[in-house]
This record gives C-alpha cells, structure tokens and sequence, in this order.
C-alpha cells in the first residue's frame, strides 16, 4: 500500500515522503481500517517536528483522524493507532474505540467531526457550562478547531464572537454564523469585544492559539467568565497572572481532550451521540475547504501549519490528481 513516512522530524513538507509500504498488521484488540478520508490537525505537523506529547518510534505515518471502513464495510470513525496514522490507504485502530460515522454526512466531513468538535464540546459543555443566552469568544474562529466550536455554540444558543485573521477568514466566520467578526489584522480586539458587550465582555472565551490570543482574553473576560484553554497554536505559552483571575472573578479551565479516552471514555461515546444528533438535523456541519488527493497530503499538513487555511482539509486516498473519486 501507499503511505507517507517521517523518517526524520522537521517541516512536513520537507520529511513527509510517499513510499510503498507493507500493509500494517494488526495487534491484539485492533483492527485494520482502509481510510476513505483523513482530516489533517494541528497534531500531525507537530508529530512530524517532534514536538507533540506524543512522539512514535521513526518511522511513522502521521495522520490521527480518519473515516475509515471495516472488513464488513462498516463506516467508522477513528484515531489511528501510531504509528499507522491515517495518511495512508490503510491505517490501524483500536476496536473498543471505533465510532459510527454519522449517516448525514460524507467521508471527509465525517473524518472531521471527531477530534475538533469532540474538544469544542467537552471545552464548552463539560468545563466551561456553556448557557444558552451567554457570549462566546473563539479565537481564531475560521479555523478548524475554532469553526467547531463557533457552531457549536450557536446550537447552544450563544451569541458568538469570533476573532480572525484577515477578510478571507472573516467571510468564512460569518458564513460559519458568528454574530460578530473581528479581524485582528486591522481592528483593536479589546476595543471591539468591550463595544459588542456594551462593556460586560465575554462569558466563556475558547482559545486554541495562546500567546497574544489568551492576554486579550484575559482583558475581555466578564466577572465570573471561563476561558478554556485548548492549545497554543502561536507558539507560546502564556503565563496567566493569577492575581488577576482573583480580582476579575474569571475561571481559567484546561483541556486535553486525549485524556477522556482513558480517564472517563464512556463520555466520548456519549459526546459522539449528541454531536451525531446535532448533525443529523443540520445544527453542525464540518466546513471542509479542501479535499486533496494522497500524493498532495505533504503540502496540504505544511498549510494547516502556517495557518492558511480555512476549515477543514481531508486527505482523500480514493481521489485522483483531477479530483475524481
């Protein structure tokens, strides 16, 4: 089979390589999935650098989220079980944690629905209590983590600001549904969020890029908000000053999604019902920007990690150069 192999960490772009491979044998209590789509995550450049918390033996294949078909032809969700990631035309999962793919949607939305939506819902249901009624900030909001949760959000009946980078990404936000964009390329997000809630700022604030990001969110905070802190996107790790947590009466909540796999991996089950729910009546869809072919994975990993994209790109191993399938 095809996949693509890190030999060495680095850029995708420049370690990432399509090579002819055995196809993976399962082990015990897993089983051997042929990938139909495989949406690309923040994650997958990290692996490829050797910065995330998971680091597999070289080599490997990259890839942790896939719609994928089982020997009878079921279609299943799933988080590959390194370092048979899902960049590849078969990839390797645990069968205790395979998830039906939702009948309302197609092969690369549905690769799509799980890591992101699934952390958007545990960062705003589980921790942060998300009410009906309250305002939501989301930082970068055109994104693929950040558009989960805009729409998520507005299923809970939020009032959803979401902050961006640039026109492009601020069309998309409105399209996603937030009631107010912000464009931090050319307007003052402090400034903007205070005069869109008459100076009250935002109940829960969902921020997956850190840096910047979470000191603006830390001035637009409302007493007794929650800011859910979901990765670091830019690069660097902020150092909250927790004097100021205590004097503005704000919540600071982390979340490892991964972590629920292990500690409580029942609520993963129920969380993929209600988000199965909530795409079986249209109140979520995943916005897929792109559907690439296999050879072109490397350069599609490299432009989910400068952050040029939009949504949600899958990687469809079925689909030629020319875009048929």
């Amino acid at each position: 089979m095809q996949a693509w192999q890190v030999h060495q960490n680095g850029e995708p772009s420049e370690v990432m390589r399509l090579e002819d491979v055995e196809t993976p044998t399962p082990g015990d209590g897993q089983v051997l999935l042929k990938v139909r789509a495989a949406n690309i995550n923040f994650p997958d450049a990290l692996l490829c650098r050797g910065q995330y918390q998971v680091r597999p033996p070289l080599p490997f294949t990259p890839g942790v989220e896939i719609c994928g078909e089982t020997e009878d032809g079921r279609r299943v969700l799933a988080n590959p079980a390194l370092p048979y990631g899902g960049f590849a035309e078969y990839a390797v999962a645990d069968a205790a944690a395979l998830l039906p793919a939702p009948e309302a949607l197609d092969d690369a939305e549905a690769a799509a629905l799980h890591i992101g939506y699934q952390t958007g819902w545990f960062g705003l249901h589980r921790r942060a209590g998300l009410e009906a009624g309250e305002t939501l900030l989301v930082h970068a909001a055109a994104g693929g983590v950040g558009s989960a949760a805009v729409q998520l959000g507005k299923a809970a009946g939020a009032t959803v600001i979401g902050v961006v980078g640039g026109a492009e990404k601020a069309a998309v936000a409105r399209e996603l549904g937030c009631d107010v964009v912000i464009d931090r390329r050319g307007e003052d997000v402090i400034a903007a969020v205070k005069e869109a809630t008459g100076g009250r700022g935002a109940d829960v604030i969902y921020d997956p890029v850190g840096g910047e990001a979470y000191a603006q969110s830390a001035k637009v905070v409302a007493f007794e908000g929650r800011i859910v802190v979901v990765g670091f996107a830019s690069g660097t790790i902020p150092s909250p000053a927790l004097n100021h947590a205590l004097v503005k009466n704000y919540s600071i909540l982390g979340l490892h999604w991964g972590l629920y796999n292990t500690k409580n991996p029942k609520l993963i089950q129920h969380c993929h019902e209600q988000l199965t729910e909530l795409a079986g009546r249209g109140a979520i869809k995943p916005l897929v920007s792109e559907r690439v072919p296999l050879g072109g994975a490397a350069a599609a990993v490299q432009r989910v990690a400068d952050g040029v994209t939009t949504g949600r790109v899958a990687v469809i191993p079925g689909l030629t150069e020319g875009g048929a399938a």
